[in-house]
């Protein structure tokens, strides 16, 4: 009787026989160390340039190690679902047509792509994010979730179930264009207001208001319903990961979140250090974090998209922590 063995990957957690180079759910390299630092957080392995990834009877080859490319061949009646943005090139022999999805007014005012494609075999596609990092594979078994940063996805297996979940973190400022005005700037100002030589055109800019969302205003939700599947996500530089206790918690800039478990929880939290005279370089400074709730796994990337903040007061927002030191 021969004895099989079986590999666990230490990434996705997928079990295979281990006699490949890479695992072949995630692609990730099965003969690497885990690499976890002291303070908990695992680096996921970019997927080696012309590994390939089996996912039931299609399969994927990644190639290119700066804006790396998803070359897919879709079996018979398989399916890939994808923003159009991320469609690099395509057989005649694919059939694509446009997903309909709901709430597509607020998606559109979100920044959302309205529509997303689907794309059905047999046939050669694929596809790119069009920006530099890498190219992570998210598989889900049945009964599972992930919530994606917006903008993140670059295509998903057809069995998996689509929704979009409100981030729930916001914050309102007002000013309109005063927000910029800052310390000198406002003083100068105020003393043309005096001196009755400051234009007043634009008087009620002040009254508007600006809402903002830190971490964009909604989450991409994937769901492996009654058959496993996996989610191509664009990494900004490298993508590290780390498994939150129940009531473990921690802070992470919002732009640097990449996935994240749905059992995860989210909130607001600001830091305002103390800078002594408030000159105008450092009128209303501020530093914004993301509170992450265990239990559940948390992704980050290395690289990512600066956080714009007026610095102005908050006008409202959704419920959030914090600290001045």
């Amino acid at each position: 009787m021969t004895e099989t063995t079986t590999y666990r990957c230490r990434f996705c957690r997928t079990e295979s026989s281990g006699a490949g180079s890479t695992c072949p759910a995630c692609g990730a390299p099965v003969d690497i160390k885990e690499r976890t630092t002291t303070s908990g957080w695992t680096e996921l392995p970019a997927i080696a340039d012309m590994a390939r990834i089996q996912l039931g009877q299609s399969s994927f080859q990644i190639s290119g190690k700066f804006v790396p490319v998803a070359e897919v061949k879709l079996a018979e009646g398989d399916a890939m679902f994808f923003p159009h943005p991320s469609l690099l090139w395509q057989e005649p022999s694919v059939t694509v047509a446009a997903r309909s999805l709901h709430k597509a007014w607020n998606r559109m005012r979100a920044g959302l792509p309205i529509v997303l494609l689907d794309a059905t075999g047999p046939g050669r596609i694929a596809f790119s994010h069009d920006t530099p990092g890498e190219l992570l594979a998210v598989p889900l078994q049945p009964g599972t979730s992930v919530d994606v940063r917006e903008h993140q996805m670059v295509a998903a297996t057809g069995p998996l179930a689509y929704d979009w979940v409100d981030s729930g973190i916001w914050f309102v400022t007002s000013g309109g264009s005063r927000q910029d005005e800052a310390g000198g700037t406002k003083l100068l100002r105020m003393g043309l207001d005096l001196a009755g030589m400051a234009d007043g055109g634009d008087d009620d800019r002040g009254n508007e208001t600006e809402l903002h969302f830190p971490l964009g205003q909604y989450l991409d939700r994937f769901t492996a319903t009654d058959r496993p599947g996996a989610v191509l996500v664009q990494v900004g530089g490298n993508a590290f990961m780390r498994e939150l206790a129940a009531g473990e918690s921690i802070l992470v800039k919002p732009p640097a979140l990449l996935f994240k478990d749905p059992s995860v929880a989210l909130q607001l939290h600001v830091e305002y250090p103390h800078a002594g005279m408030k000159l105008w370089r450092t009128w209303g400074n501020r530093y914004m974090w993301l509170r992450l709730f265990g239990p559940g796994r948390v992704a980050l990337q290395s690289s990512y998209d600066k956080l714009e903040d007026p610095g102005t007061d908050f006008q409202d927002s959704c419920g959030f922590t914090q600290q001045v030191w």
